[in-house]
């Protein structure tokens, strides 16, 4: 298991330190980010936990996942790493559209 948690229904308004107070019950917290939308600056609903054990991982996935936190449902479990070329872009110059 890894120790990178994704967290997802976060509220909007949630920031990378409520976020981390959040998950500090369960151990120790090595990061802690919301992500935000690079063109509106705004929350886009979720983020990433960084727990310094597997074993506090765990912990904040059976304490966490399904809280209530304002007035939204948390869902909480391990990270999955990035897959190469499964990005989200409109593509690039050239190319053919058919």
């Amino acid at each position: 298991m890894s120790t990178k948690l994704y967290v997802g229904n976060l509220p909007y308004t949630s920031t990378d330190q409520e976020l981390r107070d959040m998950f500090a019950d369960a151990g120790t917290v090595t990061s802690a980010q919301v992500v935000i939308d690079r063109n509106t600056n705004q929350s886009r609903g979720f983020g990433f936990v960084e727990m310094a054990s597997e074993d506090e991982a765990r912990k904040a996935i059976a304490s966490l996942n399904g809280r209530q936190t304002g007035g939204r449902s948390l869902v909480v479990n391990e990270s999955k790493p990035r897959e190469s070329g499964s990005g989200g872009g409109r593509g690039g110059y050239g190319g053919s559209r058919y």
